[in-house]
């Protein structure tokens, strides 16, 4: 299996990439029943994990669900953000850039271990459609790879940084297996870096079948987590992860979830 090279830590007060291109939205480019216990298994890929809840999977279609998503971690921040996903009872899916997988292996770990879901976001987050089609398959596997040796889970779901995909991106994409996970709600924290305006702006967002787009490398953002989770579950909303979303959907290699308007 590859291992992609450690590179020098980016951490100051939290991780900062290139700043997104004005065409791609988002930093990473805009009586209920009961909550199911979602399995903690640590082994199998997100397919698996994606099967193992299939029994339960149709409580989404009856009750409101939805999916905060996570960026470019796993970082300093990020072990809070798993302490308040625990105390309240909420499930997440983290996309995982590979370099910081390597400096915090643990916490890619931990996330497995308390049943949120893990996905490529490649090995050092470029913007995919700029590259050939070898150094994508890299970008790739080398997350893939770092990702499976940490936490013991092959990812079969990803997302291209900034958002910016086209179909060669997502063809690359699906001889790895891999899905892409877009969002159709965007917190703009990078940008907004306040955590009030950071719970306005979700909470503001919230839809069933939501999937929003959220980063645990900023503090601002892991602050605002108590508040935005506390008011989506007092309007009914049920926090899941993605797969959750897809029901008896499951996408196939290449595919994107939500579908791009």
């Amino acid at each position: 299996m590859r291992s992609i090279v450690p590179i020098a830590c980016l951490l100051a007060a939290a991780v900062v990439f290139p700043a997104a291109p004005a065409a791609a939205a988002g930093r990473t480019a805009e009586p209920a029943a009961a909550v199911p216990s979602w399995s903690t298994g640590s082994t199998g890929s997100t397919a698996a994990f994606a099967a193992s809840t299939a029994g339960r999977a149709p409580y989404c279609a009856r009750v409101k669900c939805i999916a905060l998503t996570f960026d470019d971690g796993p970082g300093r921040y990020t072990a809070r953000s798993l302490d308040i996903l625990r105390a309240h009872r909420a499930k997440a899916t983290f996309f995982l850039v590979g370099r910081q997988v390597e400096k915090y292996p643990a916490l890619a770990r931990r996330m497995v271990r308390e049943g949120h879901v893990v996905g490529d976001h490649t090995a050092t987050h470029p913007r995919l459609t700029a590259l050939s089609d070898t150094q994508i398959r890299a970008q790739l596997r080398d997350a893939q790879d770092v990702i499976t040796r940490a936490t013991g889970r092959t990812p079969d779901l990803m997302r291209p940084p900034y958002g910016d995909t086209d179909a060669r991106v997502a063809s690359v994409a699906a001889e790895f297996g891999l899905s892409q996970i877009l969002w159709n709600g965007s917190s703009r924290d990078w940008e907004l870096r306040d955590t009030r305006a950071i719970t306005r702006k979700v909470t503001g967002l919230a839809r069933r079948d939501g999937v929003i787009l959220m980063h645990d490398v900023w503090p601002e953002t892991v602050a605002a987590m108590p508040a935005i989770l506390r008011n989506l579950k007092k309007r009914g909303y049920h926090l899941v992860p993605v797969t959750a979303l897809l029901r008896d959907r499951p996408l196939g290699a290449g595919e994107t979830y939500p579908p791009r308007r």
